[in-house]
């Protein structure tokens, strides 16, 4: 058996320490590893694998955005990575529109998915420069090229699915307001002589009164955003403004109505059957609004990860703009010239 030429044995060991310890932090999202890496020793950052990818690269690639934070907030890795190029040409922006099989794992609804990349995709095109929008890679395609050609299949499926959730549940909503208008006008209990309503003084016919006039509001308010998703031409541009929001606005404003009506319904029941009796009343209460608790345990239990994701952004968002103001309140100009507590004269010699 021939030994290996010094060429290859070169080769061979580049390649096997191509994924140096802080690219494979990247890529598994350790980002305290990669924070005291880059603390420690900021060169890292030059390291890239065998496909000539950097940190950056694997970040956005991957998805790492809590790296991506980290990377953006040190001034000398984001200028060190900054315009690099893979070994195919492709820049910073071109990884946006590329995606790795293990993000196929991590289920989302296509509209949020599309919006999350299309906000990626604005956030890096803030830190690259200029040309790197209009380079090609060696498929010869723009950036923008590669998002569009990566994500347009999901545009499609958002398309879907945003259409046809908005029908149906516009449909449902209609369907909410025509009960709840007709019950405006047949309260319980009916109308007296003069034209009031006979049971106005029970305490549950105010809140008959107030979940009738919600649930009519709130299913009218969503059949208007539903007809405003349903006209959108679904572009693009549309899922990285505020279309998702719309469409999650709507939900929450139909769940509203449904649960208003019901408690309009559990209302009357009170209001027409209750015969003052202690244990009457109290079966009468807990048939009457269990379906109330069970409607608000499940839709809590299925939106509950939005609520949270997008209370995570707005804590962010929140945090983000206290710390700007306390560093531009604490912030103080450095002197040109900085001089020191001692101050020498040299003695002027004689002429």
């Amino acid at each position: 058996m021939s030994a290996p030429k010094p060429d290859q044995m070169i080769t061979e060991k580049l390649d096997h320490t191509a994924d140096t310890p802080l690219l494979l932090a990247t890529i598994h999202n350790s980002t305290e590893i990669v924070r005291e890496i880059l603390n420690i020793y900021p060169q890292a950052v030059e390291h890239v694998d065998k496909e000539g990818h950097n940190i950056l690269h694997l970040a956005i690639l991957h998805r790492r955005y809590e790296i991506i934070d980290m990377v953006e907030e040190m001034e000398y890795p984001l200028t060190r990575l900054r315009g690099r190029v893979d070994k195919n040409y492709n820049t910073l922006l071109h990884m946006v529109g590329l995606k790795v099989d293990d993000l196929k794992e991590d289920i989302k609804h296509p509209a949020q998915e599309l919006k999350e990349d299309q906000r990626l995709y604005k956030r890096v095109e803030k830190i690259c420069t200029t040309i790197d929008e209009s380079t090609r890679n060696a498929d010869q395609k723009t950036p923008y090229e590669v998002f569009s050609e990566t994500n347009d299949n999901i545009r499609y499926k958002a398309k879907e699915w945003m259409s046809e959730n908005a029908k149906n549940c516009s449909l449902v909503a209609v369907l909410i307001a025509t009960v709840a208008f007709t019950s405006a006008y047949t309260v319980p209990g009916g109308p007296s002589r003069t034209g009031h309503p006979v049971l106005k003084d029970k305490p549950m016919f105010l809140l008959f009164t107030l979940a009738d006039a919600i649930s009519l509001s709130t299913a009218l308010t969503s059949v208007i955003v539903f007809l405003n998703i349903l006209t959108s031409p679904f572009q693009f541009s549309d899922f990285a403004s505020n279309l998702f929001e719309k469409q999650l606005t709507a939900l929450i404003l139909l769940i509203i109505s449904v649960a208003m009506m019901m408690v309009a319904f559990a209302a009357t029941l009170i209001l027409t059957i209750s015969n003052r009796g202690t244990w009457s009343d109290m079966t009468l209460y807990t048939v009457s609004f269990f379906p109330v608790l069970v409607f608000v345990y499940f839709m809590v239990s299925d939106y509950l990860n939005i609520v949270v994701s997008f209370y995570r952004g707005l804590k962010k968002m929140v945090e983000k703009v206290v710390l700007s103001i306390y560093d531009a309140w604490e912030y103080k100009p450095k002197p040109t010239y900085p001089v020191d507590g001692t101050v020498t004269f040299s003695s002027i010699p004689p002429v």
